[in-house]
């Protein structure tokens, strides 16, 4: 999951929800006020606009402000893929299956590491 994608799921689901406000464009406007970002830079993040980045400072204010950190979702992603790695290679050999899913661990750690 991308830092962008990430952030369009904690304004919608964490810092304004639903229950802030009954339309897409009230919510949008208490995001933009609880994150002090402006209306036009918090709509760009709410629909994932591809032409915006996200700033490390920008990741830090929202994970702040939802309590959500990007790093608890990534590796609760990484723990799902090990999951199905476990029950694709069965009981069979487990000394192999227990170095291929360090090693597998160890890759995917690196690779998705947020570079804030």
């Amino acid at each position: 999951m991308s830092e962008l994608v990430f952030a369009s799921k904690v304004l919608k689901s964490h810092i304004a929800p639903p229950s802030v406000a009954s339309g897409i464009g009230a919510r949008i406007l208490a995001a933009s006020r609880a994150l002090k970002w402006s209306f036009n830079r918090t709509k760009d993040v709410w629909y994932a606009d591809e032409r915006v980045s996200i700033k490390p400072r920008e990741l830090r204010k929202l994970e702040e402000v939802s309590g959500v950190k990007y790093g608890q979702q990534e590796l609760s992603e990484v723990d799902k893929l090990i999951s199905r790695a476990q029950e694709i290679l069965g009981d069979e050999d487990k000394d192999l299956a227990r170095s291929f899913l360090a090693a597998f661990r160890a890759f995917l750690g690196a690779v998705d590491r947020p570079r804030a």
